[in-house]
């Protein structure tokens, strides 16, 4: 891949519209319009965010449509490319795009787990590599044509939490 073009899919992926553009778009196909009522923003705005995924490969367009009073209408459909793409120093990102996802769910819908480990580096590999093992079997299943969606974020990072004086490390 060149190099602008590299750069092309880094900035693609650094916007939190971006991001939630392509859930949106990842089990059903929608159109500028509707992406922007969706995420509350300007339509001119938002074909700026779709133009971006498209022209990097990340949205795909599919055939027009006639929308209401037979407007052209063309849908979009993520196409998997940013699954396990690197985004480099994207992981702000990721935790904004989260966290506007999140906002306006109710807090009985909201499953969440926080778990501190101890791990050394050949275990803390062991549970990296299980971790996207599931979680890359249940993408490659495909989705159930009668299930809901649902969005899962999960990250491993160092604790902050230095050990007591005098414990055993």
């Amino acid at each position: 891949m060149a190099v602008a073009e590299e750069e092309a899919r880094i900035r693609a992926l650094s916007s939190p519209v971006r991001l939630r553009v392509l859930r949106l778009c990842a089990f059903e196909s929608r159109t500028n319009k509707e992406l922007a009522e969706l995420l509350e923003i300007n339509p001119g705005t938002m074909l700026h965010h779709v133009r971006s995924l498209v022209s990097t490969g990340y949205l795909a367009a599919e055939p027009e449509r006639s929308g209401n009073q037979g407007a052209r209408e063309v849908p979009y459909r993520a196409t998997g490319l940013s699954w396990r793409t690197p985004i480099p120093d994207g992981s702000y990102v990721l935790v904004e795009t989260f966290l506007q996802q999140i906002d306006g769910v109710p807090p009985d819908e909201l499953d969440v787990t926080w778990l501190g480990l101890k791990l050394n580096n050949e275990h803390k590999i062991e549970f990296q590599e299980r971790l996207y093992a599931l979680v890359n079997e249940f993408k490659e299943r495909g989705p159930d044509p009668d299930g809901a969606t649902y969005s899962l974020f999960a990250t491993l990072h160092p604790d902050r939490n230095p050990p007591s004086p005098g414990a055993a490390t």
